[in-house]
């Protein structure tokens, strides 16, 4: 099954899972499985998409 995190592309809106107060983020990077989202009420974040599904904003 992939994962939503294979399909991430910089520019894509997203949101933490866990971390609803963070609000949407852009993605900024995805890298080796390190996706940096800049989240508007959080700043940059570096994710392990290994661990944290993101939830796409359509």
């Amino acid at each position: 099954m992939e994962n939503i995190n294979d399909i991430i592309t910089p520019g894509m809106i997203v949101r933490h899972p866990d971390r609803p107060e963070w609000g949407p983020g852009q993605v900024q990077s995805s890298i080796n499985g390190r996706i940096t989202v800049n989240f508007r009420h959080r700043g940059k974040v570096v994710l392990d998409g290994r661990v944290i599904a993101l939830i796409l904003v359509e």
